[in-house]
C-alpha cells in the first residue's frame, strides 16, 4: 500500500490528451493496465518468500544473508522512489511507466537466471531500481486521470486492493510456481507480465504532458535520502548479527539519522526540491504518510513469519502454504470495494479508525498461536480481521495522502506514499526478524544440541516447535502495537471530513488515461 491531483485553469492539458468525457471507458481499461503493473511490483516483494528456502539451498546463501533476497529489492525501491516520482513529473508519467516496465522485465530475468548469491541479490536490487521508476508513475497516472471524487474512490479501491492484496497473492503464486516448476519462475514470470502491461500501456495510457522544469533534479537531496534510508534499514539488519549496542549498529543509526536530517535541510533551502516539504507538512497528509509507513511494518513481517509457520511448523508444501493465505487478498478486495462506497459518505477518518482497530484485534488474536492451534480456528479469523482493516485503511489513507496535490507534484507525492510503504516494510522485516531471532535464541537453549557436522539441531522437537511459535507470537504482538500506533496517528492527525474530498474537483479538468 491516494487521492486527488487536479489540473487547475492555469495548467490545462493539451486538447489532444484530454478525454472527450469523464465517462470515457478507455480510462477504466487504462486503470486495468496500471493495476497489473502495480500488482507485479507489489507481488515481487513477497513472491520470493515461499521460494526462498529453495533458492537458498540452490545458490548456497547463508542464513545471515537470506533476508537480502527481500531487503535488496524493498530497500532500493523505497530509497529511490522520490527520485523516480520527480522524474515522472519532469519526463512524463507514461514514459517512466514504460521505462520502468522494460527495466523490471530485464532485471527479473537476471535474478531468475542467477548463478550465485551475488547475481541473485544484484538482480533483486535492479528490480527495486526500476520499480522505483514504475510505481510512482503508475499511481500519479491514476491521480491525474480520475478527478471526480466518487470515480477516484473506486479507482483507488482497485489500487489499494492490488497494493494490499498483492503481497498475499505473491505468496500463493510463489507457492504454486515453486512446487510445480522452480523457484526461478517466481522471478521469470515478471517478464511476460511486463510485456503485456507495456503493450497495453502503449495503446491505452495516453501520453501526458510533463511539468515544466526550470531547475535540476536535486541530486544532493536524492543522494542523502537514499543513503540515509539504506543506513537506517541496514542498521536494523546489523543489529541481528552484532547486537543493538554494537558500535557498528550505533554508527549506522547515527549516520542514517544525520543523512535524513541533511536531506530535510537541503529541501528547505533548494530552489527545486526533490520533495517540497509542503507536501508532507500539511497535518492530514503528514498523518496519512505516517500511517502508510506504520501499516506495512507489521504486514510484511506477518507474511514472512506465517510463511515459515506454515512450512516449518505445520509442514505444509509451498503451494498449500500459499493457499492458506488466500482468504487475506479476498477479504482485502471486499473491504477495499466497500471503502470506495463508504469514503464519499463518511470521509476517511472513521474508516481509518475502524480499520486500525480491526487490525489490532487481528494481530492480538494471531499472537495466541501455540502448538495446539489450527489454521481454521486461529489463523483464518486473524487473517480476515487484519485484511478487512487493511482495505479500509489503504483506500482512505491514499485519498488523504494525495488530497489537493498540484498536478505538477503528483509524481513525487505519489512516490512518497510508496516510499513510506516500502521503507516501512523493510524496517518491519529487519526489526522483527532481529527480535524473532533473539527471542528464539533465548527460549530454545535446551531444545538444541550439536549435530554431527557441528551445527545446532533440535534435541527436543516439541520444545523446539514451542520456541519457534513463541518467537512468532512476539512478532505478532509487535504487529498489534504498530497497528495501535497507526490508530493513535489517525485519531490525532486525520481531521479531513467527507466534504473536503469533493471540494477539490469543482474547478478541475480531467486528464487523459
Amino acid at each position: 500500500m491516494a487521492s486527488p491531483n487536479t489540473v487547475i485553469a492555469q495548467d490545462l492539458p493539451d486538447r489532444d490528451t484530454a478525454p472527450k468525457s469523464t465517462g470515457d471507458s478507455r480510462r477504466w481499461w487504462a486503470l486495468g493496465i496500471i493495476a497489473l503493473a502495480q500488482l507485479m511490483v507489489v507481488l515481487d516483494a513477497s513472491i520470493i518468500t515461499i521460494a526462498l528456502p529453495y533458492a537458498q539451498v540452490d545458490l548456497d546463501i547463508s542464513d545471515a544473508n537470506r533476508q537480502w533476497a527481500l531487503t535488496a529489492y524493498t530497500l532500493l525501491f523505497g530509497g529511490l522512489l522520490l527520485l523516480g516520482g520527480r522524474m515522472a513529473d519532469y519526463l512524463g508519467r507514461r514514459r517512466m511507466f514504460l521505462i520502468g516496465l522494460a527495466g523490471f522485465a530485464a532485471s527479473s530475468a537476471m535474478a531468475g537466471f542467477a548463478w550465485d548469491q551475488m547475481s541473485f541479490f544484484g538482480g533483486r536490487a535492479l528490480q527495486g531500481v526500476f520499480a522505483a521508476m514504475l510505481a510512482p508513475a503508475a499511481l500519479s497516472l491514476i491521480t491525474v486521470t480520475f478527478t471526480e471524487h466518487r470515480e477516484r474512490a473506486r479507482a483507488f479501491a482497485v489500487y489499494a486492493a492490488v497494493s494490499g492484496g498483492g503481497a498475499a497473492i505473491g505468496l500463493i503464486a510463489g507457492g504454486a510456481l515453486t512446487e510445480y516448476m522452480s523457484w526461478r519462475w517466481t522471478l521469470l514470470v515478471n517478464t511476460p507480465i511486463a510485456i503485456i502491461a507495456a503493450i497495453g500501456g502503449l495503446w491505452l495510457v495516453i501520453k501526458d504532458r510533463p511539468a515544466k522544469r526550470t531547475g535540476g533534479y536535486d541530486i544532493p537531496g536524492a543522494v542523502t535520502v537514499t543513503l540515509g534510508l539504506i543506513a537506517i534499514v541496514y542498521a536494523f539488519t546489523k543489529a541481528a548479527e552484532s547486537g543493538w549496542g554494537a558500535p557498528s549498529t550505533i554508527l549506522l543509526f547515527v549516520a542514517g539519522a544525520a543523512l535524513l536530517a541533511a536531506f530535510v535541510a537541503i529541501e528547505m533551502r533548494t530552489t527545486h526540491p526533490l520533495l517540497p516539504l509542503r507536501i508532507p507538512g500539511e497535518l492530514n497528509r503528514g498523518g496519512a504518510y505516517l500511517v502508510a509507513f506504520i501499516i506495512p511494518t507489521a504486514m510484511f513481517a506477518m507474511f514472512l513469519f506465517l510463511s515459515y509457520y506454515f512450512q516449518n511448523t505445520l509442514g505444509e508444501t509451498p503451494l498449500r502454504a500459499g493457499i492458506l493465505f488466500l482468504p487475506f487478498p479476498i477479504a482485502l478486495i471486499i473491504s477495499a470495494a466497500s471503502a470506495s462506497s463508504l469514503l464519499p459518505r463518511f470521509g476517511p477518518r472513521p474508516l481509518m479508525i475502524a480499520g486500525t482497530v480491526s487490525g489490532v484485534l487481528g494481530y492480538l488474536y494471531l499472537a495466541q498461536l501455540d502448538s495446539d492451534s489450527t489454521w481454521l480456528a486461529h489463523v483464518l479469523p486473524s487473517e480476515l480481521l487484519i485484511a478487512l482493516g487493511m482495505g479500509l485503511v489503504f483506500v482512505s489513507m491514499q485519498a488523504v495522502a494525495l488530497h489537493r496535490i498540484d498536478e505538477k507534484d503528483s509524481g513525487v507525492a505519489s512516490a512518497l506514499v510508496n516510499t513510506a510503504q516500502q521503507v516501512g516494510g523493510s524496517v518491519g522485516v529487519a526489526l522483527l526478524s532481529t527480535i524473532v531471532a533473539q527471542v528464539f535464541s533465548n527460549s530454545s537453549g535446551s531444545a538444541m544440541t550439536a549435530g554431527a557436522d557441528g551445527n545446532p539441531v533440535p534435541a527436543d522437537p516439541a520444545a523446539f516447535m514451542a520456541a519457534s511459535i513463541h518467537s512468532y507470537d512476539v512478532a505478532f504482538y509487535w504487529g498489534a502495537g504498530f497497528m495501535a500506533l497507526a490508530l493513535a496517528v489517525t485519531v490525532f492527525m486525520i481531521r479531513m471530513n467527507r466534504h473536503a474530498l469533493g471540494d477539490e474537483t469543482q474547478n478541475a479538468v480531467p486528464v487523459a488515461a
